[in-house]
Parts: structure tokens; C-alpha cells; sequence
């Protein structure tokens, strides 16, 4: 590719981006991401020649483009942090060579990635792109159609954002969310506590006992904390979020054992224990033989040394990997700032990244 190919290939793909960019989608407003998932499609339609399935789960829009037997899995969700009305205060800009937006880093740029890769492509036979609309909150609605998707295919790509310096995520902690709810026995705090079971002390014992349960690079954190209803009332009710990071499927299943084995302490009181795993961990042995290609065809491209992280967010690349399906994770933009003020995206990595992508593609279809 000529400089001047270069450039009008970028231009192009700044176009794309702040037709994105501009279309707010924040996960828990399902009227916008309805209405980022019909600017999406026709993007993606304009460079695939086609338009994709429309799968609305839960009023949760999902698109889906797939081109013959599925070889390659395209992974990616057009979803963001970011409440409706952001752009006034974090508006679409370039500068310096910067792009800054609501999302532009996590993840619209990567689907522009996308796009330009396949368009680039001879045939599109053998290729799944799969575009979600529920990642940032969990994935509720998609995971068991993205793991129904990932059955079949060599390898899943996912072009949720690189680590720092541009470093492909070859591992991912898995997810777990808790709530552990204390019922106990309200009575008047200053003439007959005696009489109550306060839920309040037994959730002090449970918050201790959670955070116990972390070893190494499992992490068990306690969070959001509730409880009480006046001030001179023994608590009949209090409650914690927990959320839990895994590196390994063991790990787990042994916090899962773990925080159902947990007991009340304060006479009177009882346990609710919630929720359970969420996304199983992307382990670097799903990544390793991926990464090594990817290596080569960088090298190839004249795109210099890759490296890799395993980080403790997950995506999901979680579900790909824990169906069994090979998963190279972090090939979209290369910048900074998900989910941060400072959100950004280097602009001339877009087509390096873009072109990693094409190649990746087409070596393992």
C-alpha cells in the first residue's frame, strides 16, 4: 500500500468511526443500542455487500453476519459505558492524530477494524461476524448465543481494544457476581436489642469471610454494601455485591463451593447466597498458538514486535474460550482510557491493526 492508499484508507476509516461514535449506544438504554445496532449493520453493509441478522434477545439488539460453513469467528460488541448525552461533554474530535469519543476506544474503533478487514478480503466465505449489544453489562442476553456461535469455528478473534502499547490480551480472568443477603430480626435499638438478630453484624462477619476466600490471583471483593432501615432499629436486613476475578476454571469452581459453604454467625440470623459464575476465564493456553501466528504475520506486515497480557477484565472472548474454541483477544485499536475521561484511539495504528487482522483471516480459514 502506497502513503497515499494509507491515508485515504484512514480517512475512510475515520469516517466510519465518527458515524459511530455519533450514534450514542449506552447498554442500559435499549432504544439506543436499537439505534446504534441499525447504524452499525449499515456500515458494516456498505464493506460486506450485505446486511446481517437482526437477533433482538430480551430487547437487546444483536447483529450477526455469516458468509458460508464458519471457520473464523469476528467478535466484537457495539454497546458503551457511556449514558446518553456524553458527547456534549466528551465530543467526536481528531486531533494530533488522536481520535476521543464516547466508545471510540472501547470497542467502535475495533468494528471499523473489522469492517475494513473483511473488505478487503477475496471471499468472505468461512467468515462469522458476530456484534453484540449487552457486553458491558454482563453479556445477560448474549453469552448462550455467543457460545452457540463459537461451536464450529478454528479460531474466534475478538477485537475488543489492546492492552497498554498496543499488547494482545492472551488471557482473561474469569467473572463471578454475588449477592449475599442476611435476613434477621428487627427490634427497637435502644429498649430491647436483645430481642433483634442483627443482620448488620452478621454481614461485618460474611464481608470477612468473602474477602478470605481470594488466594493469589484470585481476587474476592466485597462492594456495593446495603442494610438497616432507621437509625434506632436493629437491622432485619443488610446485603453485599461481590465480585470475584479467576485465572483459571478451578479456581472457579472452588470460590463457587466457597461462598455457598458460607454460614451464619449472629444467632437468628440467615443466609441468601445469589448468583454464581459469570464468564469462565480465557486461558492462555487457548491463546498461545494464535498469538505465535500472529507474531509471525506482523512480522511479515512490517509491523514490528507484538506483545501480549493477560489482564484481570474480562469479555467475551470468555465464552469463545470456554467452549473450546481457540480465542486471540485485544486486536482493535491500540490507545487508551476504556471506560475513562481520556478515552482515545492512536490513529495510525487503525491501519496496521486492520491489516494484522486480514491476515490472521485469511491464514486460518
Amino acid at each position: 500500500m502506497t502513503h497515499d492508499d494509507s491515508v485515504q484508507a484512514t480517512a475512510r476509516m475515520l469516517g466510519d468511526l465518527e458515524e459511530l461514535v455519533l450514534c450514542e449506544s449506552f447498554s442500559s438504554d435499549l432504544e439506543a443500542v436499537a439505534r446504534s445496532a441499525k447504524v452499525v449493520a449499515a456500515v458494516g453493509a456498505r464493506h460486506l455487500g450485505t446486511g446481517p441478522e437482526f437477533l433482538v434477545i430480551d430487547g437487546v439488539t444483536h447483529l450477526r453476519w455469516s458468509f458460508g460453513a464458519p471457520r473464523v469467528l469476528l467478535l466484537g460488541h457495539h454497546d458503551t459505558v457511556w449514558p446518553i448525552g456524553t458527547l456534549a461533554t466528551h465530543p467526536w474530535s481528531v486531533v494530533d492524530g488522536v481520535a476521543r469519543g464516547p466508545g471510540v476506544f472501547d470497542m467502535k474503533a475495533g468494528l471499523v477494524q473489522t469492517f475494513h478487514a473483511l473488505a478487503g478480503l477475496d471471499s468472505l466465505d468461512g467468515v462469522t461476524l458476530l456484534v453484540t449489544g449487552d457486553e458491558e453489562v454482563g453479556s445477560i442476553t448474549s453469552a448462550r448465543l455467543i457460545q452457540e456461535t463459537a461451536r464450529g469455528p478454528a479460531a474466534a478473534f475478538v477485537m475488543e481494544a489492546s492492552a497498554d502499547g498496543g499488547a494482545l490480551k492472551t488471557g482473561r480472568k474469569g467473572t463471578s457476581l454475588y449477592t449475599v443477603n442476611v435476613h434477621g430480626k428487627a427490634a427497637h435499638a435502644g429498649l430491647e436489642p436483645e430481642k433483634g438478630a442483627n443482620a448488620g453484624i452478621e454481614l461485618a462477619h460474611q464481608i470477612l469471610a468473602v474477602a478470605a476466600i481470594g488466594a493469589g490471583a484470585t481476587t474476592v471483593t466485597p462492594t456495593v454494601l446495603s442494610g438497616g432501615s432507621t437509625l434506632n432499629t436493629v437491622p432485619a436486613m443488610a446485603s453485599v455485591g461481590v465480585d470475584v476475578r479467576v485465572a483459571e476454571l478451578a479456581e472457579q469452581e472452588r470460590v463457587d463451593a466457597a461462598m455457598h459453604a458460607l454460614r451464619p454467625v449472629v444467632p437468628g440470623t440467615r443466609l441468601e447466597i445469589l448468583g454464581g459464575p459469570n464468564r469462565p476465564p480465557l486461558e492462555t493456553s487457548m491463546s498461545a498458538r494464535l498469538f505465535e501466528l500472529a507474531q509471525e504475520l506482523a512480522a511479515g506486515l512490517g509491523l514490528g514486535p507484538l506483545t501480549s497480557a493477560s489482564v484481570g477484565g474480562a469479555s467475551d472472548g470468555n465464552f469463545t474460550a470456554g467452549v473450546g474454541c481457540p480465542t486471540l483477544d485485544g486486536l482493535g485499536a491500540v490507545g487508551g482510557g476504556a471506560h475513562a475521561d481520556h478515552e482515545h484511539v492512536i490513529v495510525s495504528e487503525l491501519p496496521g491493526r486492520t491489516a494484522l487482522l486480514r491476515a490472521l483471516i485469511e491464514a486460518v480459514r
